[in-house]
């Protein structure tokens, strides 16, 4: 098979971009709501020859805490449909999570879910999450490799190691970005790798609570350089146009260096904000979205459509349709896109008085990064 950069040809067309002669514009959409907040979600294949984006919405992740997330694959589905699946579990399961400190317990996560994937254990559920012969191989080794409750060992996550043929596996070629909020009485927690984005609306005013990794970023290069890659033409050794995201175990091999170091890493930027009365709605989206559209401009479009509709995914739907290219001859417009939109029950979040101007109000440029409780 022909290798580009230690890729095959066939991920390094699919991240490139593979079209379609027609868009698919069938939507997968949800809507959903607790006494503190309501969401809506949509996601659209578009041009793309497949469909790699996943996401999670799960309002009532405990009985306080709610969690959403988007996650967007490149060279595959599988990573973004594996984070979709255990991430959320893996934050309830740390002894951080417990304590009340959610931004340790999301970090953790994140990196976990590269862990998981490595070895027997990993190579079957990716599997599973593929295509429909890679899901009947996995299915069937589980069958052969996977411990039984009476001669297994599980670790304290229930993440048991099998013995098997692919016992050594090192973790995908692939990968996906993952931006996720944790929304716990009037605090938000927003972790991200990679290019999604999270964007707050408060008083119709767009502030970035997350900040897209790209390469060229001077924080992204002294990492990448320092840990023996290299960047050409925006990408990470010529292949990879992003600089943080789970999986691309290709770009984390190097064994004297901790995996928040690595060429391409998995830790996330962790930003911790409270809550006030004048906020609107967050919005979760892949780069499919962020490309066509500015985050203030998103928010602006989201505060119009609310006055013609209640519905929060037909919003979600407005937003992709909008963004649908009409060819491929552009580029933008033609990824896969995944919106979350999740609007607050203000009878639960306090009110700021005037003399309390806390962070994202303290920001006086539109579109700025909210610095409060930011950590890297």
């Amino acid at each position: 098979m022909l290798l580009i950069c230690g890729r095959d040809l066939w991920s390094y067309m699919t991240d490139m971009g593979v079209y379609l002669s027609t868009p698919k514009t069938e939507k997968f959409s949800e809507d959903g709501e607790n006494d503190r907040l309501r969401f809506g979600l949509s996601s659209m294949q578009g041009w793309r020859a497949t469909m790699e984006d996943a996401h999670t919405a799960n309002p009532d992740l405990d009985p306080s805490t709610s969690f959403f997330g988007v996650f967007d694959g490149h060279g595959g589905k599988v990573v973004a449909k594996f984070c979709a699946k255990y991430l959320h579990q893996q934050v309830l399961k740390s002894d951080a999570y417990a304590a009340g400190d959610i931004g340790t317990s999301v970090k953790k996560a994140f990196f976990r879910m590269d862990e998981m994937m490595r070895g027997q254990r990993g190579w079957r559920e990716l599997a599973v999450l593929g295509d429909k012969i890679n899901k009947f191989t996995g299915m069937i080794e589980g069958l052969i490799w996977s411990p039984r409750s009476s001669d297994s060992s599980e670790q304290a996550d229930d993440w048991a190691f099998e013995e098997g043929p692919h016992s050594d596996f090192s973790g995908p070629t692939s990968g996906s970005t993952a931006c996720v909020a944790i929304i716990r009485n009037n605090q938000l927690v927003v972790a991200n790798a990679g290019d999604s984005r999270c964007v707050i609306s408060r008083k119709g005013q767009a502030y970035n609570l997350s900040r897209d990794h790209k390469p060229d970023l001077e924080v992204e290069k002294e990492r990448i350089l320092k840990a023996g890659g290299f960047i050409h033409a925006g990408r990470v050794n010529g292949s990879l146009n992003l600089a943080r995201a789970i999986g691309d175990m290709e770009f984390k091999q190097n064994k004297f260096l901790p995996a928040e170091k690595q060429i391409v890493t998995a830790n996330p930027d962790i930003n911790a904000v409270e809550l006030w009365d004048d906020d609107d709605f967050i919005v979760l989206a892949c780069d499919g979205i962020w490309d066509c559209m500015s985050s203030q401009q998103l928010v602006d479009f989201v505060h119009e459509q609310l006055t013609l509709e209640s519905k929060l995914s037909v919003v979600c739907e407005r937003v992709l349709d909008k963004c649908l290219a009409p060819s491929t001859a552009i580029g933008e417009g033609c990824d896969n896109m995944t919106m979350i939109l999740v609007q607050f029950k203000k009878h639960i979040l306090p009110t700021a008085s005037a003399n309390d101007q806390s962070s994202p109000s303290k920001l006086a440029d539109p579109e700025s990064e909210i610095e409060e409780g930011k950590s890297k």
